[in-house]
């Protein structure tokens, strides 16, 4: 990268860029991918996949290479990022972006397989490093947060991607994990939010995270079995009940003011707009083309609204300053 590159980013705001900024490409790969899907299966122009895909593709090689720059010249703060009870979680946004860039690449097999194979093996990193310090320390109940789901989640985007690059026996490595540890993650998270203090404002909008296990484990299980059966089904009503469940508790979300953790909003959303998707190309039921429609366009207006206020903030110099 070049030096009036790096003199573009101010250092003081290089020095606190979050590694959750890797949450925005986890939410316009979603919604690129939503996208793409309903062109496949529901008509739509493939116009707004392919400009979405060329803005997903930039702000990733920026956040990438950005972050890369404040490994190099702040390592001191990456490390403490790394060691952090909540931040450590974020990690994974890492890998897995490279994932969902690896599913938006499909039909170029060279790009996609060197994103696959390269977050393959990174989110595995982070999946036990991150299991490692949570049983190294002492974590307290109020560190606990949905967060935590992240390198979860992870694991299930596996199998999604790599149906067209390994076989489902070793898919099935990182689903048996994704599953199992979302069911304990469940309980604690559960736990936390009805017995112990209520979350920070800035973490509120991670509660949509509870929506993406159930929702990319349906598309996992049915990427390595080819079957809607009894499991699936269960997957994706679990999947609709935590969207109606956020939708009903709305009035917990209107009114935060705005960080950079708002996109936490998006992916999950995609994930359960993904599983409607597949829904109605497999059934074919209009209640699953009306699902289709309706996650899409509110992930849209979502994604919309999150992006607004994540450019204004920038204009402001209110992102990536120290907390």
């Amino acid at each position: 990268m070049s030096d009036e590159t790096i003199k573009s980013i101010p250092s003081n705001r290089l020095q606190f860029f979050p590694v959750m900024m890797f949450a925005v490409i986890m939410g316009l790969g979603g919604l690129t991918l939503v996208y793409e899907r309903a062109h496949e299966v529901l008509g739509l122009s493939s116009l707004f996949y392919l400009v979405l895909k060329s803005i997903t593709t930039v702000i990733f090689i920026f956040v990438v290479l950005t972050y890369i720059i404040k490994l190099f010249m702040y390592l001191d703060e990456v490390k403490k990022e790394f060691s952090h009870p909540i931040r450590i979680n974020f990690f994974a946004a890492i890998s897995i972006s490279f994932l969902l860039m690896s599913a938006i690449y499909k039909n170029s097999i060279d790009i996609s397989n060197i994103l696959f194979y390269f977050g393959l093996f990174l989110h595995l990193f982070f999946t036990l490093n991150t299991l490692k310090y949570w049983i190294n320390n002492n974590l307290e109940m109020k560190h606990s947060n949905p967060a935590w789901f992240i390198p979860i989640v992870g694991n299930l985007i596996v199998p999604v991607v790599g149906a067209n690059h390994l076989d489902s026996m070793y898919l099935m490595f990182f689903f048996s994990i994704g599953i199992f540890f979302w069911i304990i993650m469940l309980s604690i998270i559960l736990n936390r939010i009805i017995f112990h203090n209520q979350f920070a404002p800035k973490f509120m909008p991670t509660l949509f995270i509870l929506i993406a296990p159930p929702s990319v484990g349906l598309i996992a299980y049915y990427k390595m079995t080819h079957s809607l059966d009894f499991f699936a089904l269960i997957l994706f009503n679990l999947g609709l009940f935590f969207t109606f469940l956020i939708f009903f508790m709305y009035k917990n979300f209107v009114k935060i003011k705005f960080f950079i953790s708002w996109w936490a909003f998006t992916f999950p959303m995609a994930t359960i707009a993904l599983a409607s998707i597949l829904m109605y190309e497999l059934t074919n039921k209009d209640i699953y083309e009306f699902f289709s429609y309706f996650f899409s366009l509110i992930l849209t207006m979502i994604v919309l609204v999150v992006a607004y206020n994540t450019i204004v903030h920038m204009f402001k110099k209110e992102i990536c300053i120290m907390e």
